[in-house]
C-alpha cells in the first residue's frame, strides 16, 4: 500500500515521467508523489505538436490527461519549477528559487532538449526550435500558408514534421548533415538511398556534406524571404523559417555535483538505478548498461521512453527487473521506396 510519509519525486512531466507517476500510484496508493516540471503545461505528447499546422492551436487539445486526473490520483504537479541542484547526501532537491524539497526516492526523467552544433550556436536567435508547445505555436505563426521551411540536420523528429508540412501544402528544404535520420544509425552506403526517398516524399534535399556544411544563417533582406542559409560552397537557400533538427542532448546539468555518475547522460544499471541507491533515471536522459554490447547506451523512441518510466517506477517500489527494449530501431525502405521508421509509431 505504501507509506504515507514516503515521498517519490519525479523530475520531468513528459512520457517517461508521467508514466512513472501513474505506475507509482498504482503500486503505492498511500505514498506521496510529486512531479516537478519546467513546463507551464501538464503532460502533452510532443509528437503531437505537428498538429499545429493542421489548425490545432488550443493547448487543451494537446493534454494527455485532464487536470482532474492528477487531483483524483493525488499526484502533485509543480509547474514552472526549475531544478538547480540535487543534493543526494541530504536527499533534497534545490529549486532555482532556493526552496529545498526532500525526497525518499527520485526519478530523473527530464528528457532532452534540441541539440545545435557549436558552430551554429551564434545563429540560434534566427532559428525556430520545435520541442515545446510554445515553440510549435511560434513556428506555425511565422510560417505563412504555402510557406517555405528550411530544416537543418534532419533527425527523425524533424522528418516527421516534414511529412505534415508537405501534406499541408508547405515547401520543405532539408539540408542534411551527419545527424540525418538520428537516432537511427545509417551506414554511408545506405545514406544516398534514404536521402533519395526523402526527395520522393516531396522535399528538396541538399546534402550538406557535399556542400561543405552551413556557413551562416541570416535574416533576409527587406522584400525577400525572412531567412537565408548560406552554404560553404557559395550556394544559398531562402525560406520563411529555419528549424534545427540535430537530435537531442540530455538535460542533466542540474545533476552535476549530485554524486551520481554522468557521461553524456546519467549512467544507470539495467534496472535504471544510478550510482546512488535512491535515484533512478528514465527516458532520453539516461544511458543504460548493456551486457550485449558491454557499454552504456541510449534507447530512443516513444515506446521505449514510456516503458522506461514504468520500469523505473516498479523498481523504485520494490521490484528488481532489468531493462528490455520494446522498440525496433531499424530504418527501412518500403517496396514502394518510402521510408519506414518505428520512431514514427506513436500509438
Amino acid at each position: 500500500m505504501g507509506n504515507p510519509s514516503r515521498h517519490h519525486i519525479v523530475i520531468g512531466s513528459g512520457v517517461a515521467g508521467s508514466q512513472a507517476a501513474a505506475t507509482l500510484r498504482e503500486r503505492e496508493p498511500d505514498s506521496r508523489i510529486s512531479i516537478l516540471t519546467l513546463s507551464s503545461l501538464l503532460f502533452y505528447n510532443r509528437y503531437d505538436l505537428p498538429k499545429v499546422f493542421r489548425g490545432v492551436r488550443d493547448w487543451r487539445e494537446f493534454l494527455v490527461q485532464s487536470p482532474e486526473y492528477y487531483e483524483n490520483n493525488r499526484i502533485g504537479v509543480r509547474r514552472l519549477n526549475r531544478v538547480a541542484a540535487v543534493d543526494s547526501a541530504r536527499r533534497v532537491i534545490v529549486l532555482d528559487h532556493k526552496e529545498e524539497v526532500a525526497f525518499d526516492t527520485l526519478l530523473v526523467a527530464s528528457g532532452g532538449r534540441g541539440y545545435v552544433p557549436e558552430e551554429l550556436t551564434d545563429y540560434r536567435a534566427l532559428m525556430h526550435p520545435f520541442s515545446s508547445y510554445t515553440e510549435a505555436l511560434r513556428t506555425a505563426n511565422a510560417l505563412p500558408e504555402g510557406g517555405h521551411a528550411i530544416l537543418l540536420g534532419g533527425d527523425m523528429i524533424g522528418l516527421d514534421l516534414a511529412r505534415t508540412l508537405i501534406d499541408t501544402g508547405h515547401q520543405v528544404t532539408l539540408i542534411a548533415d551527419d545527424h540525418a535520420f538520428w537516432p537511427h544509425e545509417v551506414e554511408d552506403a545506405e545514406r544516398a538511398g534514404f536521402l533519395a526517398a526523402l526527395d520522393h516524399m516531396g522535399m528538396r534535399v541538399i546534402d550538406g556534406r557535399a556542400a561543405g556544411g552551413i556557413a551562416a544563417v541570416e535574416a533576409g533582406a527587406k522584400g525577400l524571404s525572412a531567412r537565408r542559409v548560406a552554404l560553404a560552397d557559395g550556394s544559398e537557400v531562402r525560406g520563411d523559417v529555419v528549424m534545427p533538427f540535430f537530435g537531442l542532448t540530455p538535460s542533466v546539468e542540474f545533476m552535476l555535483g549530485s554524486g551520481v555518475d554522468i557521461e553524456r547522460g546519467l549512467l544507470v544499471t539495467p534496472g535504471l538505478r544510478t550510482t546512488d541507491e535512491a535515484i533512478w533515471a528514465a527516458g532520453d536522459v539516461c544511458q543504460i548498461w548493456s551486457d550485449e554490447v558491454h557499454r552504456y547506451r541510449f534507447f530512443y523512441g516513444w515506446k521505449n521512453v514510456r516503458a522506461m518510466g514504468e520500469l523505473a517506477a516498479r523498481n523504485m517500489t520494490g521490484a528488481d527487473d532489468p531493462w528490455v527494449s520494446v522498440q525496433d530501431e531499424h530504418l527501412r525502405l518500403t517496396p514502394e521506396g518510402a521510408i519506414h521508421s518505428p520512431f514514427w509509431e506513436y500509438q
